[in-house]
């Protein structure tokens, strides 16, 4: 039978654990800051930015929340990265994407301080990472492992494919699972748009990550029998309801589960570890600026 791997109650359960490490960094006179800044008036990502408030104020984080008309000069931002740098209260610097197109987003991520650079997008930040010492590992890759290793899914010499090459989501996964560490020591293929045949690839992995943000990309017929299918797409198509939409992932989940041995929904998979690590990112941002040890999950 079909495993479903849940990813609100992995998530439930760190975020429990974070709340205990936030206790611990309080009592010695810290309180870790995360600050989230908008410049968009694109209503997803007011509502991202607003869980992601939320999601602080639940276990113990100062959150901090600055909007910047979104037709403003791209200096009002970076003068407000720079301050958010210089303010030791703010411990993880989170610039919700997009930005609009008058700002260079790779000079926006370039001028958070890797130190409190929570999203782990630096190119400082992405270097370590590569290199096998991650100071932050990007949220949804690590939500990715921290799920992998809830359920206690093998990676090791296991055949990978992970579809999508996103600097957000399939470089730092496909980097971290095949580095000699838990939850890698995975032999593993990147497919993306410019792939021949993804079926053929797809078809004798063991594990497949799908993070390509195409609907329902890839289904049943394309997987192997009993493999662990990680669905980390989140796509609005158009369906008969209140919303006029549905949230679907980049698999097919009904012709999928009927093949998976183990499989994320969407949404309740990925997603809700996503906003867990950014509150890991942030705790832990705060526990090595103040060289205070924590437990953290």
């Amino acid at each position: 039978m079909t495993e479903i791997i849940d990813g609100n109650a992995v998530a439930s359960e760190i975020r429990s654990e974070i709340s205990g490490c936030v206790e611990t960094l309080t009592e010695a006179g810290v309180t870790p800051g995360l600050a989230t800044v908008l410049m968009s008036d694109d209503p997803a990502s007011e509502t991202y930015v607003s869980m992601k408030q939320q999601d602080c104020e639940e276990v113990g984080i100062n959150g901090i929340h600055v909007e910047i008309d979104p037709d403003a000069p791209s200096e009002e931002l970076f003068e407000t990265i720079d301050r958010l740098n210089d303010d030791p209260e703010v411990h993880g610097i989170l610039v919700q994407l997009p930005v609009p197109d008058h700002v260079d987003k790779r000079a926006v991520i370039r001028a958070i301080d890797p130190a409190k650079d929570v999203d782990g997008f630096h190119p400082e930040n992405v270097g370590r990472l590569v290199a096998g010492d991650a100071r932050f590992k990007p949220c949804t890759p690590h939500g990715v492992q921290k799920l992998l290793e809830a359920y206690e899914i093998d990676t090791e010499g296991a055949d990978a494919v992970v579809v999508g090459r996103s600097d957000i989501v399939g470089k730092p996964i496909a980097n971290l699972l095949i580095q000699k560490a838990p939850q890698g020591n995975a032999t593993t293929t990147v497919c993306h748009s410019r792939t021949d045949d993804l079926a053929a690839k797809t078809s004798t992995a063991d594990l497949v990550i799908a993070a390509a943000g195409v609907p329902e990309l890839v289904d049943g017929s394309m997987l192997k029998e009993g493999a662990t299918v990680i669905d980390v797409g989140v796509n609005r198509v158009d369906a008969d309801t209140d919303k006029g939409y549905k949230l679907v992932g980049d698999v097919d989940y009904e012709s999928a589960k009927s093949v998976a041995g183990a499989i994320t929904p969407v949404p309740g998979g990925v997603g809700p570890m996503t906003r867990a690590m950014l509150l890991y990112n942030t705790v832990a941002a705060a526990s090595d600026h103040h060289d205070i040890e924590i437990d953290l999950p």
